[in-house]
């Protein structure tokens, strides 16, 4: 990543997933790292499980916090259909990290609306860096199933400038004392993930 150059980043999620401390660990690791951060989010019916939307861009001068469609370099999805429906956010040669958690929507299953059979398999025709992983599973291996945002984040973390040591710090930072352990070892699972893939 060059330094004048403005990095974009969205993450998608549905209400209640973790959606919004990922989108504040990760501008302020930004922020530490010396760049301009701007941020926006779209809560929209989080309690009912509606779709959380976070757009985050960094760089050395930032002027607006909303990412331009089509011009995604990472997109974060904490659920594989939401993952789909993101995608052309992304650019030609864009990232994609997800977990292959489903929630289908009760409108699903009164057949107005098509809960995509296969979401991973249309993800990988449509996005050559792409990293699937089931997030919600290796929370639940680690004792806690609220660590899939800093899984995710260790996920993309490769693909990002920052040293490991500051994404660190700034878990240390943001979540409760007696959870920072265990959110390093989730950020840890997840970096190993992403290098595999």
């Amino acid at each position: 990543m060059e330094n004048n150059k403005t990095t974009n980043i969205l993450i998608v999620g549905v209400g209640g997933q973790g959606v919004l401390l990922a989108s504040e660990i990760l501008s302020e690791t930004a922020m530490k790292a010396g760049y301009d951060v701007k941020k926006s989010e779209v809560h929209g019916m989080s309690q009912r499980g509606g779709v959380v939307t976070s757009h985050i861009k960094f760089g050395k001068k930032v002027h607006s916090p909303i990412v331009p469609y089509g011009q995604t370099d990472i997109l974060i999805s904490f659920e594989i259909a939401e993952a789909l429906r993101a995608v052309d956010w992304l650019k030609k040669d864009g990232r994609l990290v997800t977990s292959k958690t489903r929630i289908v929507p009760p409108i699903a299953t009164g057949g107005k609306f098509h809960y995509p059979d296969d979401p991973a398999a249309d993800l990988k025709r449509k996005v050559h860096h792409l990293v699937v992983m089931d997030a919600d599973e290796i929370a639940r291996e680690l004792g806690d199933v609220r660590l899939v945002n800093t899984i995710l984040l260790g996920g993309i973390s490769h693909s990002l400038e920052f040293a490991p040591s500051l994404w660190e710090d700034v878990i240390r930072n943001r979540v409760k004392a007696k959870f920072v352990d265990i959110n390093l070892k989730a950020f840890a699972r997840g970096r190993e993930l992403a290098k595999e893939a």
